[in-house]
């Protein structure tokens, strides 16, 4: 049991040092087996993968879900500039390293793939396959958010969190009554119970979680991609809910079209939480991608 979470599964805590931040995981699954990383987004932690951990882990990967650093038991520097896409993607490749792994499988939602694309953009050779769910590509993010009315309406909440201080008092008011309806009006009906608000509201509570959490935010409005070529040369999975309210499901073929070898999986009637909505299914989508002993049909749509 970690964090009194019950996840069906043998699991352990482990800890990871990179450069004075202190990373923690919760790590399930045969030591031996493939290296699967699992990045969770805003406003989750290590929690948000719960449904996914026990099956994946008895498929034979060695599941590691990372608190990034700002979330819940990890560290929380206080820098803006601790938070860039280039600090997150590389405490992702520390993790590996510490672990002895060259290659792994690697799984983002929300801000975690966010730094996943990125992973794989400046690491292609660390990563065997890449599966995202519900985040477009960053350069395709960023276009969008420089052109598209519809996206820019939907994002009005990045702006926002550029301001001082004044997010966190706002989110934090009222026993977190905004971060909860964040998670409970943007998904379907019953999906985040009262218990897991409460696991939540007790990772925002820590110390620095909420400032760090938003940092992200702030750091990417500054410096949003650190690379120039922004093609990715390796197996992409991509899951999405097309009843997302924060992004553009267009975004999703457009995200496609920059990977050499990809496909595209639409879920229409689930929104932007999908492993909470349809956790046996996205399991299964990994497990079938992570397992292909082939390459996946060019821009492959289904």
């Amino acid at each position: 049991m970690i964090e009194g979470v019950q996840l069906g599964v043998a699991s352990e805590d482990l800890w990871f040092e990179r450069a004075g931040v202190r990373l923690h995981a919760v790590a399930a699954g045969p030591k031996q087996g493939p290296l699967l990383i699992l990045l969770h987004g805003f406003p989750e932690f290590w929690y948000g993968w719960r449904k996914q951990i026990g099956p994946l882990s008895a498929a034979g990967y060695r599941v590691l879900a990372l608190d990034q650093r700002g979330y819940n038991l990890s560290s929380k520097p206080p820098e803006i500039g601790d938070y860039a896409l280039s600090e997150l993607v590389a405490d992702v490749i520390s993790v590996a390293d510490q672990l002895g792994c060259e290659q792994f499988y690697l799984c983002g939602h929300d801000w975690g793939a966010a730094v996943a694309w990125m992973v794989a953009l400046l690491y292609p050779q660390r990563v065997r396959k890449l599966a995202i769910i519900n985040v477009p590509h960053p350069a395709v993010m960023l276009r969008k958010l420089r052109s598209h009315p519809g996206q820019m309406m939907r994002s009005w909440y990045i702006a926002f969190f550029q301001l001082s201080w004044l997010p966190e008092e706002m989110f934090s008011a009222d026993d977190f009554a905004m971060g909860v309806r964040s998670l409970s009006s943007s998904s379907l009906r019953g999906f985040f119970t009262e218990e897991d608000m409460g696991r939540y509201r007790a990772a925002w509570s820590r110390p620095g979680a909420l400032t760090a959490m938003i940092n992200w935010y702030r750091a990417f409005a500054r410096d949003p991609i650190p690379t120039r070529d922004l093609k990715i040369r390796l197996p992409v999975r991509i899951l999405w809910g097309e009843r997302d309210r924060f992004l553009l499901p267009e975004m999703a073929e457009e995200s496609l079209a920059l990977c050499e070898s990809g496909e595209l999986t639409y879920f229409p009637e689930n929104t932007h939480w999908l492993q909470h909505e349809q956790p046996d299914l996205v399991v299964k989508a990994l497990t079938d991608f992570f397992q292909e002993n082939t390459v996946p049909p060019q821009h492959g749509l289904s």
